[in-house]
């Protein structure tokens, strides 16, 4: 009986009628008619209502299957399906509300679907789930309310309870970046197409010459003894190492279409490493603010992307300036070639680009340095807005003024020699897998 009550639920007919009943009674106090009309509708009521707990509880007919089916896990600042499967085994066409607990990150508390079910009859359908912050996340119970034709009271059913799925740096868009460069396809989502300077290549072989080869690979010393033309061939250098440095300080919390930078730069970083392993060279990753938060040396093998995927997913912003003396010190003493150095920061003023230089300059002395930095786009936005009141122009004059702050951080940056990439959170992923395959081709990794 216990097990019964707590699964039985009232709809609201059953309310309606109850009332019903009662207001007849109340005018049975003026009239014996009413008063018997009354007892005879709370007769049928009663008779009504028993006949459905019945039909809904009794051991063998309250036959009814759900679930609930998740992706292994999420990608974060994508849409993520979530699967919803019933069937409806009673002997009745059965009146369904389902009702999913969803977890809180996502603020949801009116996710409500009815529907009607026949005798026999299966189900499914799917909905769509966004997060905007990586962890763990957890979904409650999958509740599926049954009624029967009656509709006075209602069953609830409880399925896939207690069910955790991990959100992971967005593995979609590095998909989609992957199958783009893989098929050549790239420029279709903005990628430059960017001719290729001189001969950044390794020796491979000599061979005959073919017809359409590049004269100025013939090797004249080879073609005298061999009596015949020879040519150099040339391969493409691979191996080269790709560091993708994080900064998690604070200036990194600032929100962008609900997720933070720290997020957009994950996932870049993600995508980046992902397209330079496919182009034969070696990715590594470092995470810090006050001080180092995790490392990861540059490889390249099946698993390597999986681990790197794996330290990003527990990564979070603080509230403390960061550290690049640090970052100075554990480059020097870990990384002892050359590299592509892809810093995901954000300065916040000119005078903090300044504080900041003589550290890069190191940096830059012995690796190829690239400082990706954003614009705010909500400033952008107010220095295009007309004003008509002194306020208005006061406050497009201080938003012109970070604009433009941001133009001289590229521009000092420049000139000691350090490559910029200052663009909107949204466009990140294109811009820096731009500025990679631009470095590429012109020779200088």
């Amino acid at each position: 009986m216990r097990r019964i009550w707590k699964s039985l639920y009232f709809n609201n007919r059953f309310y309606y009628l109850l009332g019903g009943i009662v207001f007849l009674m109340a005018l049975g106090l003026f009239g014996e008619f009413f008063f018997h009309i009354a007892r005879i509708l709370l007769g049928v009521f009663a008779a009504l209502t028993a006949l459905e707990i019945i039909m809904l509880f009794s051991g063998g007919i309250n036959k009814f299957n759900g679930s609930r089916t998740l992706q292994q896990r999420f990608s974060n600042g994508d849409n993520n399906e979530v699967k919803i499967n019933l069937r409806n085994r009673m002997p009745f066409k059965a009146a369904i509300e389902i009702i999913d607990e969803i977890p809180a990150q996502f603020q949801k508390r009116d996710f409500l679907k009815q529907l009607t079910l026949n005798p026999g009859q299966a189900y499914g359908f799917s909905y769509f789930l966004r997060p905007v912050n990586r962890g763990e996340y957890h979904f409650g119970a999958l509740n599926v309310f049954v009624s029967s034709p009656i509709g006075l009271v209602k069953k609830r059913f409880r399925f896939s309870q207690n069910e955790m799925v991990k959100v992971y740096p967005s593995f979609q868009e590095m998909r989609k970046f992957e199958m783009m460069a893989i098929s050549n396809r790239l420029s279709e989502i903005g990628i430059k197409k960017i001719r290729r300077v001189g001969h950044q290549m390794e020796f491979d072989q000599i061979r005959d010459y073919t017809k359409g080869d590049d004269y100025r690979t013939i090797n004249w010393k080879a073609t005298a003894r061999k009596n015949h033309l020879m040519v150099n061939q040339y391969q493409e250098e691979k191996s080269q190492q790709m560091f993708s440095l994080i900064d998690m300080g604070r200036t990194m919390k600032m929100p962008f279409g609900g997720m933070t930078l720290l997020d957009y730069a994950i996932n870049t970083s993600l995508v980046l490493s992902n397209i330079a392993m496919l182009k034969h060279d070696k990715a590594g990753l470092i995470t810090f603010n006050q001080q180092i938060q995790a490392m990861v040396p540059a490889k390249r093998n099946e698993r390597h992307l999986q681990t790197i995927m794996e330290v990003l997913y527990n990564q979070e912003t603080g509230f403390d300036e960061h550290n690049l003396q640090a970052v100075y010190t554990t480059l020097r003493r870990h990384v002892h070639h050359r590299s592509l150095i892809m810093l995901y920061s954000n300065f916040s003023s000119l005078s903090a680009a300044h504080r900041q230089m003589p550290i890069l300059q190191k940096i830059a002395r012995d690796h190829l340095l690239v400082i990706v930095f954003f614009e705010n786009t909500e400033v952008t936005k107010v220095t295009h807005q007309a004003t008509s009141d002194m306020e208005g122009i006061y406050i497009k004059t201080i938003a012109e003024k970070f604009a433009f702050d941001k133009k001289l951080i590229v521009r000092e940056l420049d000139r000691h020699g350090i490559h910029t990439v200052l663009t909107e959170p949204g466009k990140l992923t294109v811009d820096a897998l731009n500025k990679y395959l631009e470095l590429k081709a012109r020779g200088f990794i």
